[in-house]
């Protein structure tokens, strides 16, 4: 295993991104949802949001457009559209080399932790349609952290819960936000630039990978 990893006493995983290419689905239901609630979201505006939680990205959209519902409201409707949209889906692969990864740390009892901005409710979807779940026995969604990312909150919370210092953790990434806060919490960030990156910002992490075979 690269001695990057070795250094430290835990890894904590960004869900979307980083896990799974789940991007393309949340940009084609979101876009469906704003269409649906009479909001023209550009594409350069919408990548904006990727990586933070639905509460924060429909806060900043109230206060750029005019929208009735409330943050809550808001937020339903995004989750019941989510949710529905991957429950459809029988399976979904696993980003590659990512679960040969985890099974080397997991071999090398190396505690992991899942910190994503998501909602448990479309996390547990997703972790069982990739067959995931068995390796997470912690999970930090967006409803138990303080604040969403880019605040540092999730992943000091995953730490908490595995019991680890931040300073020895590392986090992998995807997004412009995860790595700000990964950053933020004290931890050690490795940018995975995955085919659903696009222009997200790299520049803040420790390291950008685009293969998790370099991590071996």
């Amino acid at each position: 295993m690269n001695k990057i990893l070795t250094s430290f006493d835990a890894v904590i995983f960004d869900m979307d991104g980083v896990l799974v290419d789940s991007e393309p689905y949340y940009m084609e239901v979101e876009q469906t949802t704003f269409k649906e609630l009479g909001l023209m979201i550009s594409e350069e505006e919408h990548l904006t949001y990727q990586g933070t939680a639905y509460d924060r990205m429909w806060q900043m959209i109230k206060e750029k457009h005019e929208i009735a519902k409330t943050v809550d409201e808001l937020v339903e409707f995004s989750i019941n559209h989510i949710s529905s949209s991957f429950s459809a889906l029988e399976k979904i692969e696993p980003m590659p080399g990512v679960e040969d990864l985890i099974k080397r740390l997991k071999q090398r009892n190396v505690p992991i932790a899942l910190a994503s901005s998501s909602y448990l409710e479309v996390i547990r979807i997703i972790l069982r349609r990739t067959g995931l779940e068995k390796y997470f026995e912690v999970v930090v969604d967006n409803t138990k952290a303080q604040s969403s990312k880019p605040d540092p909150d999730i992943f000091l919370l995953a730490a908490k819960k595995l019991g680890i210092a931040p300073g020895k953790c590392a986090v992998i990434e995807d997004s412009t936000n995860g790595i700000i806060a990964a950053k933020a919490a004290g931890m050690y960030c490795i940018a995975f630039a995955g085919p659903s990156t696009g222009s997200q910002d790299h520049s803040q992490a420790d390291l950008v990978i685009s293969d998790f075979d370099t991590l071996f």
